[in-house]
């Protein structure tokens, strides 16, 4: 995440930002340009001879990005994507809506800076990118992803409940953020893995066509195998080879997105950023040997200020080469 700065005061600015707490001036995002722009009394703002003004979902979504002005209400290229969000009287579930879909921002913006390809249910209705974010106060919500739809219990958003979860399940890394890094990243498997990386893909993490009901029953009844951390990302990938996927591409994220952040705050090299890192093999080694120091550093500092370490993870060899087979997905040689 790149560092913003106040077009007409200076002042910086973080991505969620909708007004300059400096000088009060009212902002908007525009996804094309990557940039955060300041808004006229109208709501309004030029940018490369287009009009554009906030996303209709800008209260409702606690949205800030910016749409072309065309006389009618239009939701953004995130918000556009969400196909059911909680009615209007789930007070407490909107609450929830708006935090998540600052989330998905979030990654919507990663996605397109490294390129890859988002094409919603408009363009293709049977596997095309779907959100639906629900609320599990009025039914039971399953958090998870079905041929391009991807479903996220809006108590996730809840830091209570969030944290309870991830004690019970001994997990070392909750978040919302995670939740869809992982779920988009079963969304790629099906984009991305096709008859050229299948056998690789097969060799690194399994076969993903094995029974996931039976994988399912046997990871809650009987746990990660015996050392399973010398071979994947999370107890949780230790499930499914789909799982294993989905685990490996959220941490390529979680990389790539902290890489950028730290080098626009001088903590990483400028050619770091999402929109510079070499692609291929080559590219995935400057990766590993940036990253690697950047969460030691982040550890300690962490450690300093009580609190557990940031990055609570150990990426041996076998991940590693997991992680460089997302890196050559996405940024082939």
């Amino acid at each position: 995440m790149r560092d913003f700065l106040c077009r007409t005061c200076g002042q910086r600015l973080s991505f969620e930002n909708s007004l300059c707490l400096n000088c009060k001036s009212a902002l908007g995002f525009w996804l094309p340009t990557r940039s955060i722009y300041v808004l006229d009394d109208s709501g309004r703002t030029e940018v490369d001879g287009l009009l554009l003004e906030r996303c209709a979902n800008n209260l409702v979504a606690q949205c800030n990005w910016l749409v072309t002005w065309s006389g009618v209400p239009t939701m953004c290229a995130s918000c556009a994507l969400t196909r059911t969000r909680p009615s209007d009287d789930e007070v407490d579930a909107l609450a929830e809506f708006g935090r998540a879909e600052t989330a998905k921002r979030r990654l919507v913006l990663e996605l397109d800076e490294l390129g890859l390809p988002i094409r919603g249910r408009d363009e293709d209705p049977e596997t095309g990118l779907a959100f639906d974010l629900l609320s599990s106060s009025q039914s039971s919500v399953v958090t998870g992803h079905a041929s391009g739809v991807i479903t996220l219990d809006l108590a996730e958003g809840d830091d209570v409940h969030r944290e309870q979860m991830r004690v019970e399940l001994e997990e070392p890394y909750r978040t919302v953020l995670g939740h869809f890094r992982h779920e988009i990243g079963h969304y790629y498997q099906l984009v991305l893995i096709d008859e050229s990386n299948r056998a690789q893909f097969d060799d690194l993490f399994g076969d993903p066509d094995e029974d996931y009901q039976a994988a399912l029953d046997r990871h809650y009844s009987q746990g990660a195998p015996e050392g399973w951390a010398r071979d994947y990302v999370s107890s949780y990938a230790t499930m499914h080879p789909a799982e294993d996927f989905a685990e490996t591409f959220a941490h390529y994220l979680h990389i790539r997105d902290t890489l950028d952040t730290a080098a626009a705050f001088a903590m990483a090299p400028a050619g770091s950023t999402l929109d510079s890192v070499l692609p291929g093999d080559v590219g995935f080694e400057r990766l590993v040997e940036w990253w690697l120091p950047l969460t030691w550093a982040l550890n300690q500092i962490n450690r300093s200020m009580g609190h557990p370490d940031l990055y609570p993870f150990v990426l041996p060899e076998r991940v590693l080469d997991k992680i460089r087979f997302v890196h050559n997905l996405v940024l082939p040689g």
